[in-house]
C-alpha cells in the first residue's frame, strides 16, 4: 500500500507542484486539506477543491475553523489590544498556527504517514508549520519539497506542464493573503525600505467620502454590537465592522519587523476591523480599568503577541497569560463612539456603567469632593520625601 501524506493546500503554485511531485515522484497517496480561518469564500473553497482533485489528490478536506480561531486567538488579541511593534494586528501570522493545528489533527485522524507544506526557506510560515507539527505529532514525518529543493517558479510551472497540468500561474504583482483578522500585501515596494504601497495595491478601495458614526458595543471585552445591532456570532460582528471600515480604506499601514529566522521583513496590510475594534476596546479600558490593571495587562499582552507571532502558541505560559487577560475584562462593558472618514477615524467617547470617571470623588481639574486641601498638602509632602532626601544628600556632598 502507498503511504499517505496530508498536504496543507492553498491552490497556489507551490502547493499545486507539491501534489504532483509527491504523488508522481515520491509515490504517496496525497490527501489535500485547507484550513479556512475566514479568508476564503465558498466559491473560492470550491475552486481550490476542484484544483486539488484535478492535480491528483486522493481526497480533499475543507476544515472550517473560523470560530475556533476567534475563541482561541482573536478574542485574546482584542483583550490585550495586541499590535506587534505597535502597528500590526498579527493578522496572517496568527492564522497560521491554527491552520497548522487543524492540518495535523486531520492527518492523525486519517492515519497519515507524513504531512507536507509548501513554505519556502525564507519566511516565518515554515517555522510555524514545522514546530506545530513536531509538537502535536512527532511520529509523523514532515515533507517540504519547495524548501528542500530550493525551487524556482519557472521550474514548478514547467514541471506541472510536463505532467499534464495547465493553469494560469502568472506571478501577481503582489502576494495577497486575506483573512478574518486582516489582509497582508507583499511585493514590489515592500521589498525596498524607502518605498510604500500605492493606492491601487490595496484590495479595498475608498468608496465612502462623507464622515460616518460607528458605535461599537463590548460586553466583558468582547464585541457584541455594531451600530445598535446585537451579535451573538462574534465572527459576523467582526465582518460587519470590516465592511463599514473597509469602505473608508481604514486600517492601512506598513509593518516592519523581525522575523523568526532573524532577518528584517516588511509587509503592507489593511485591517479595518482589527484596528477599529482594538482602538475602541483600548479606549473603553482606559475608562473602566485601574492604572495598574492597564499597566500589567500591557506588559503581558506584548509578550503574548510576540509569542503568537513567533510560533509559540502551544507554550503553556500562553494559557496563563490568557487567564490573566480574561480576568481583566470583567468590567470592560460599554459602547464606544467613533467618527470614520477616508483613511482615518476619531475616537469620540465612551458610555459605560463601569466608567471610573463617573464617581462622587471629584472631577479632574475642577473640584475635589472626597478629600480636603489639607489632605493633598500632607499627601504631597510625604510623597516627596524620597526625592527630597536624595537631593538633600547631593547638596550636602557638594559642600
Amino acid at each position: 500500500m502507498k503511504k499517505k501524506v496530508v498536504l496543507a493546500f492553498s491552490g497556489g503554485l507551490d502547493t499545486s507542484f507539491c501534489v504532483k511531485y509527491l504523488s508522481e515522484e515520491q509515490g504517496y497517496d496525497v490527501y489535500t486539506a485547507i484550513a479556512n480561518t475566514g479568508g476564503f469564500s465558498a466559491e473560492e473553497l470550491q475552486k481550490i477543491e476542484a484544483r486539488a482533485i484535478e492535480l491528483g489528490a486522493v481526497e480533499h478536506a475543507t476544515l472550517n475553523i473560523e470560530q475556533e480561531y476567534y475563541e482561541k486567538s482573536i478574542r485574546y488579541m482584542v483583550y490585550g489590544n495586541v499590535l506587534r511593534n505597535g502597528t500590526y494586528p498579527i493578522s496572517v501570522s496568527s492564522e497560521r498556527i491554527f491552520q497548522a493545528i487543524a492540518i495535523i489533527e486531520y492527518a492523525k485522524s486519517i492515519g497519515a504517514d507524513a504531512v507536507a507544506h509548501g513554505s519556502t526557506g525564507a519566511g516565518n510560515d515554515q517555522v510555524r508549520f514545522d514546530l506545530t507539527f513536531q509538537t502535536l505529532a512527532p511520529e509523523i514525518e514532515i515533507i517540504t519539497p519547495t524548501r528542500d529543493m530550493t525551487l524556482t517558479r519557472e521550474y514548478e510551472i514547467n514541471y506541472l506542464k510536463e505532467h499534464g497540468f495547465e493553469a494560469d500561474f502568472r506571478k501577481m504583482e503582489y502576494s495577497i493573503n486575506k483573512g478574518l483578522w486582516g489582509t497582508s500585501i507583499g511585493g514590489k515596494e515592500t521589498l525596498h525600505s524607502e518605498q510604500t504601497l500605492p493606492e491601487e495595491a490595496y484590495p479595498s478601495q475608498v468608496v465612502k467620502e462623507q464622515e460616518e458614526t460607528l458605535r461599537l458595543t463590548f460586553t466583558e471585552g468582547e464585541l457584541t454590537g455594531v451600530n445598535g445591532q446585537e451579535y451573538t456570532d462574534k465572527v459576523e460582528a467582526i465582518r460587519a465592522v470590516e465592511a463599514i471600515g473597509g469602505a473608508f480604506g481604514i486600517g492601512r499601514d506598513m509593518h516592519i519587523g523581525d522575523t523568526i529566522i532573524g532577518i528584517k521583513g516588511r509587509v503592507g496590510f489593511e485591517a479595518a476591523a482589527p484596528m477599529l475594534i482594538i482602538a475602541a476596546h483600548k479606549m473603553l479600558e482606559k475608562h473602566t480599568l485601574t492604572k495598574w490593571q492597564l499597566y500589567w495587562k500591557e506588559q503581558v499582552a506584548t509578550w503574548y503577541g510576540m509569542f503568537l507571532h513567533e510560533a509559540q502558541y502551544l507554550e503553556p505560559v500562553m494559557r496563563d497569560i490568557e487567564a490573566m487577560l480574561l480576568s481583566s475584562q470583567r468590567n470592560v462593558t460599554g459602547t464606544v463612539e467613533l467618527t470614520l472618514r477616508p483613511l482615518g477615524y476619531t475616537l469620540v467617547g465612551v458610555d459605560s456603567s463601569f466608567d471610573l470617571m463617573k464617581t462622587d470623588f471629584g472631577e479632574y481639574g475642577e473640584v475635589n469632593k472626597a478629600w480636603t486641601a489639607d489632605d493633598v498638602k500632607g499627601f504631597t509632602k510625604i510623597l516627596g520625601n524620597q526625592i527630597k532626601i536624595y537631593h538633600n544628600v547631593q547638596k550636602r556632598n557638594k559642600r
